[in-house]
């Protein structure tokens, strides 16, 4: 690989050369990628499968999962609920501390 003297370029050829050499990794990733995904299909339809049908469903929602829903409200403000889960709500903490049961805050049913 020829060694370029960077000492001897100015500053719009340090540039050009700095875009040339991101371009040039650019490319080669896209071509490292492309050759892997050949690799893998090949793999795959040796195997009886196509790459699609292995990767169904691997790329589902990436997340903390499924949400709870509320299980207690505020008597007051229907807006503020809590799943039960986590750290109290301070509307939840005081109730109790005043002797409220938390059972009284349960949703329930109508």
């Amino acid at each position: 690989m020829a060694k370029i003297d960077l000492d001897k370029l100015d500053l719009k050829e340090l540039k050009a050369l700095r875009k040339d050499v991101e371009n040039a990794i650019t490319e080669y990733e896209k071509r490292k990628k492309q050759e892997a995904l050949a690799a893998a299909q090949l793999a795959a339809k040796e195997l009886g499968y196509s790459l699609a049908e292995l990767l169904d469903g691997m790329n589902g929602p990436k997340g903390k999962g499924t949400i709870n829903p509320p299980k207690y409200r505020h008597p007051e403000n229907p807006a503020m609920t809590w799943t039960g889960r986590g750290r109290q709500p301070a509307w939840i903490k005081e109730a109790i501390e005043a002797g409220t049961g938390l059972e009284s805050f349960l949703i329930t049913e109508d």
